[in-house]
Formats: C-alpha cells, structure tokens, sequence
C-alpha cells in the first residue's frame, strides 16, 4: 500500500494564512487527469416512445390546394367539437376558488378523493375501499407505477399487438422485456389465447389487458375475458388491466371491467378522467386494487405507495373538483360524446387493399362495438402495395403515414396498416374519407403492377 506525506509551512510563531500542501506517493500509482465525460444514462438511452417521436418531429408540407385534416395525435379539445360538460368545469372553477388546494397534497391523493373513486367505482361483483385507490398523474403515471410495482429489470410482460406503444416504451425504459401476443381480426380482436400462454416463462411478471381497445377499438365479451382470466388463474400471473376507455361503448355492446369477473386473479386496473371526460391535459388518473384473496398483500400496496413518494404527480386542484366530477356529470354527456359518432352500416363501406371493411376500422365487423372518442382503430386501409407518394399529398396529416407508407403502422407493432383518429367535425372527417378513397384510387398497384381497383361509389 502507498503511503503519503502530507507536508505544512508554517511561519515563524504566526498562524499560517496560506497552507502549501504538498502530496508526496511513493508508490507507482497513476494520477487521474480530470475530464469531462458527461453521458445520458441507459435508461434515457432505453426510452422511445414511437408515436410522441414521430408526431413531435413531424414536419408536413400541407398541399397548397388543400387545408391540412390532422388526424394524427387524439386530442378530442383541438377542434373545439368535443368539449367536456359544463358541470365538470365548474367543479374545476370551485374547486381552484375554493383555495383549499393551493398546497401539496399526499402523495397518494387526498382521502376523500380517493373515497370518491372508491365509490365510484365500487360493486359487489369488485368492491373496493378507499386504501385499494392510488391516484396518479394521468392513467399514463398508473401504468407507470403498476409495472414498475410487479415487476424487476430482466422480467417480461405480456403485451397485445397491436396495442398501445406505451407499455414497450415504459417496460424497456425499466430493463423489462416485452413479449407480444396476438390479437385475431377475424375474431374481432379477441386474443389468441394459445399464443398467449405459450409466451409465459419463469420470468413472466404479468399479463396486460387493454379492453376496451386502444387501437382496435374492441371490446372483449364476458366469455372471452373468463378464457383470459383462466390462463392468468393456470399461470399464477397477475393482470394489468387498461381500462381508460371504460364505459365508452356503443349500446350494442356491453364493457365488462376484468376485476368483476375474477375470483382469484390479482389485478390492478388504471383509468383516469382523460377519456371520458374529455379532458386530457388535466393528468388525473388512478389504480384500483382488486385482490380478493390476499395475493397482493401488503408487499404491492406498500409498493406503490412508496412509489407515487418519487415525485407528487396528481394536480391537488383537479383532485379537488374529482368528487364532483365523477358523481354529478350528467348521463345525457357521456350519451352525446358517444353519439357524435355512428356505426358505419355495411352499405357505408370503402374498398381498399383487395378487400371491402368499413374506413372506421380494421376488421371484419363496424368498430367491433366500441368507441372511444379517438377511434385509434386502424384506419381499414391495407397498403403494403401502394406507391411510396408522400401522404402530404393527400394533405390528411396522418401521422404514421407521412413519410413511408408501408411501415407506418410499426408503432402499434403491426405494419402495413395505418391508423386515423377521428375527433375532427363531421365535414371534415368526411372530406378526410374521400381523400383517402381518391388516393387509394390513384396509386394502388396489384401484385403484377397493374392498377386493379374498383371502389364502391
């Protein structure tokens, strides 16, 4: 081992002023010469979300002939067409003039909103009390928190394809290794419940359930979530359910959350205001604890309570007005954000691609009975075949379609489709359809090269 000599001058019967420190090694070791060498961390490095990056850095040259139609990110406030209900805004309006929520609020949310949630959301089929409530920022911050809670870096989850780009964004983020299972069009968009279960391993730390659908706009029967339920119940997996587009269904169709169904799969359910209440930007969202049988313990809750401890994520004013939000927004709102939308009937139906579907979706049946106010549905248009022109000149604004066509669905882990939202006016959807059907008639080409395309008028 080295040894070192640390020498002081001294004046002569004067406390120094000046202290000449003079280090002297007798080993061999090298001297570190400083320099910067300042690098972004492996989890920045490990984080892309696909669809925020594209959009982010999209930059379109609209047709000078045409206005642009953006039906790329769905914001349902852009246009102004889909406001939330007056009762909501001035629950926010009291809430702020109240000056009651002006401070930090508990990290996991003010009791008595999360007694509101409780309730809200409370049934005999999956009761819940106020500690089964986390709020977070967004049900973007409760996914967040619901991965990084049941599982560890070098896990998996399970995943649906397509799906929402989110999860792989946030697991990979995490050193999470995502595997996807397949969801089946011509079943629309249930899961292929065999694949599936030949994706768990050791490792396999839950299973994600997005009903209703971001992306297909699916919604799973009460059968075939029992058949999900199963596997989970076979393979000891907990579920991860997403279910921000909740409630949002046409009336020919019934939304079933998993948790009503489950007698001994653990479950954490995320959701939040975004969706149904039209208002995105407020970043309010929450998890529901369902563990009837104690599978959880407290080794999960206390897990995300530690976890929302990180950073104080739901805005104190909107927690504020959430109790009022949730129990006295009129019915006759989430009707008329529902009716704004139709059911394309088979008659309405657009040819593209060598087959006939309705524009609306991807899929053999009409927006297979759900509706979220985006409709991130894949926009029916199979165009793998389809002439690399750049999509400005349809002067539509889709954003996985701008710049390569045939791979713009990737971010949804499904290529050679792509994906509109359907938030914009009436007119202008309309006009944004016939745009699409007239580029598709322009510059399809079959498999020979020959433009073989013949679309019902």
């Amino acid at each position: 081992m080295d040894s070192y000599l640390i020498q002081v001058k001294n004046g002569a019967g004067t406390r120094p002023s000046i202290l000449d420190v003079r280090i002297n090694g007798t080993g061999k070791g090298k001297v570190r010469k400083p320099h910067w060498a300042v690098r972004a961390s492996e989890m920045s490095k490990k984080t892309f979300n696909p669809i925020r990056t594209i959009v982010d850095s999209m930059k379109v040259e609209a047709n000078p002939k045409k206005p642009m139609i953006s039906l790329s990110i769905g914001d349902p406030t852009v246009f102004g067409n889909l406001p939330t209900a007056d009762e909501v805004t001035q629950a926010m309006k009291d809430a702020l003039e109240s000056g009651n929520y002006n401070g930090y609020a508990p990290s996991v949310g003010y009791q008595s909103c999360r007694e509101a949630v409780a309730a809200y959301y409370s049934c005999p089929e999956a009761p819940l009390e106020t500690q089964d409530v986390i709020l977070a920022s967004g049900c973007s911050q409760a996914i967040e928190m619901a991965l990084a809670v049941l599982a560890n870096p070098g896990q998996n989850i399970l995943v649906p394809r397509p799906g929402f780009s989110l999860y792989k964004t946030l697991a990979l983020s995490l050193g999470i290794e995502v595997k996807f299972y397949n969801l089946l069009p011509e079943k629309s968009w249930e899961i292929d419940l065999k694949q599936l279960e030949s994706l768990v391993d050791e490792k396999t730390a839950c299973l994600i359930v997005n009903n209703p659908s971001n992306t297909c706009g699916s919604v799973f029967s009460k059968g075939h979530l029992q058949k999900i339920l199963a596997v989970a119940s076979r393979q000891c997996i907990p579920i991860l359910a997403d279910e921000i587009y909740g409630d949002m269904v046409f009336s020919e169709c019934k939304y079933e959350p998993i948790a009503t169904l489950s007698t001994n799969v653990p479950i954490l359910s995320c959701s939040g205001l975004a969706k149904r209440w039209l208002v995105p930007g407020w970043r309010m969202g929450w998890i529901l604890v369902h563990d009837r049988r104690d599978i959880f313990g407290n080794e999960i809750r206390d897990g995300l309570v530690r976890l929302s401890q990180r950073i104080l994520g739901p805005c104190a004013v909107v927690q504020g007005a959430l109790r009022h939000i949730l129990h006295r927004t009129p019915s006759e709102f989430y009707h008329n954000t529902l009716s704004f939308l139709k059911v394309w009937s088979p008659k309405e139906e657009t040819w593209v691609g060598g087959e006939t579907r309705p524009i609306s979706c991807l899929g053999p049946t009409p927006v297979s009975g759900a509706c979220p106010y985006e409709l991130r549905e894949l926009a029916a248009s199979q165009l793998p075949q389809l002439e690399r022109d750049p999509w400005a000149t349809v002067s539509l604004g889709c954003a996985q379609l701008t710049s390569h066509p045939p791979r713009s669905f990737q971010c949804f882990e499904y290529p050679n489709f792509f994906r509109v939202v359907i938030t914009v006016p009436e007119e202008m959807m309309m006009e944004a359809c016939r745009r699409i059907q007239q580029f598709c008639e322009q510059h399809y080409q079959c498999g020979d090269g020959i433009q073989d395309l013949e679309c019902d008028k």
